[in-house]
């Protein structure tokens, strides 16, 4: 039997609670991710994809339930305690990268997470020769601009620079908050399939919550529904690759969920 990464029990958040504006965001979940799985998370808005995710990188504390990580309990762990363990792409370009630093001082920020600083100024011969490969990989460019500024770059170039950022040094788990849909088609599907590539060639474990249903049935190995805080449909290997648009949208409905035209139009 696999090992698991993660490990969530009966975990529930409700956002201000008592007021008129209380919001049970998650109820009572529990899920299991083993130690090289690609998880698909689909539901419409408020299901408590997001939230989820927030949950596990410690955004907030969760009122019960507990939560463990690479072996470890973090249910009461801050945020920055848990980023040793985690790799994050957010839906805006814009996050996970500093827009007035080089592209290259970007990565020496992410190839050094969890190491201990030293005081030596600059980025060596061998670490820029290093990136310079990595980047490459991209098939962007970025290659030849990595003096240039963050800030400079497309949502595309940024996203694909988050995502290496993301996963330069394995994380236990790498969390992709539906990091494709801020950008054209074209860009997005590029960036899904470097993804798709880098999480195979590392196995790192994924979750990746999608609006996208055609994406979520083709990526992973397997793909959970969520519907009201709590996860209504789970399902893996050959079941879920069988899967089409159509079945996942009834069993949406099954769940009482509304149809949103974003899913519909993915």
């Amino acid at each position: 039997m696999a090992e698991s990464i993660l490990r969530l029990e009966n975990v529930s958040k409700t956002f201000n609670r008592g007021s008129v504006n209380e919001k049970v965001a998650l109820c009572g979940l529990s899920l299991t991710v083993e130690d090289g799985d690609f998880v698909t998370v689909i539901g419409g808005n408020g299901a408590g994809k997001s939230t989820l995710m927030n949950a596990i990188c410690g955004t907030f504390p969760v009122d019960e339930g507990k939560i463990i990580l690479g072996g470890h309990d973090v249910t009461r762990l801050p945020e920055y305690r848990r980023a040793k363990y985690l790799g994050r792409v957010f839906q805006d370009p814009m996050m996970g990268t500093s827009p007035n630093m080089e592209i290259q001082e970007n990565l020496a920020l992410a190839y050094r997470r969890g190491k201990v600083r030293s005081l030596m100024p600059g980025i060596r011969r061998s670490e820029k020769a290093f990136y310079r490969e990595q980047l490459a990989r991209l098939g962007l460019g970025l290659e030849d601009r990595m003096t240039a500024k963050v800030g400079l770059l497309s949502g595309g170039q940024r996203q694909s620079l988050t995502l290496l950022m993301a996963t330069l040094k394995k994380p236990d788990l790498l969390l992709l908050d539906e990091h494709t849909a801020a950008l054209d088609p074209k860009t997005a599907a590029k960036v899904l399939s470097f993804t798709e590539e880098i999480a195979a060639e590392n196995a790192l474990t994924t979750i990746m919550i999608t609006h996208n249903m055609s994406d979520a049935i083709r990526c992973g190995n397997r793909l959970i529904m969520m519907s009201e805080g709590r996860v209504v449909y789970d399902v893996r290997g050959e079941e879920k690759r069988s899967l089409t648009v159509e079945d996942l949208l009834e069993k949406f409905r099954e769940a009482g969920g509304e149809v949103s035209d974003k899913m519909l139009l993915n």
